[in-house]
């Protein structure tokens, strides 16, 4: 069984655990960025305190040249950061930010 069947395996298990569709949203931005993309919106969209996802999700907008989507990822993280006290996801996520900025 390859990683990737491994961890579509883990979602399948259980399906309402963010880890697993973090953990595959990853793996796919090595071989299917667009799987991969989908996967972090679904990710977003159903599990919004999540925080990890926005600095990856961010990350692969900006290598897809989506830079103003990079953008709106990276503040929505940095706002649930915020919000929840997570001081090492907003110093990775304001880093982020201000690269990406610098970019644009």
């Amino acid at each position: 069984m390859t990683r990737l069947q491994q961890l579509q395996r883990f979602l399948l298990d259980d399906p309402n655990d963010p880890f697993n569709l973090y953990a595959l949203a990853l793996e796919y931005q090595k071989s299917d960025v667009q799987k991969s993309k989908a996967l972090f919106q679904k990710l977003i969209a159903e599990h919004p305190k999540y925080i990890a996802t926005y600095y990856h999700f961010g990350k692969l907008l900006q290598e897809m040249n989506a830079l103003k989507d990079a953008q709106n990822v990276f503040e929505n993280g940095i706002q649930y950061a915020q919000e929840l006290n997570e001081l090492k996801a907003l110093r990775e996520l304001r880093a982020a930010l201000q690269e990406l900025e610098e970019e644009i």
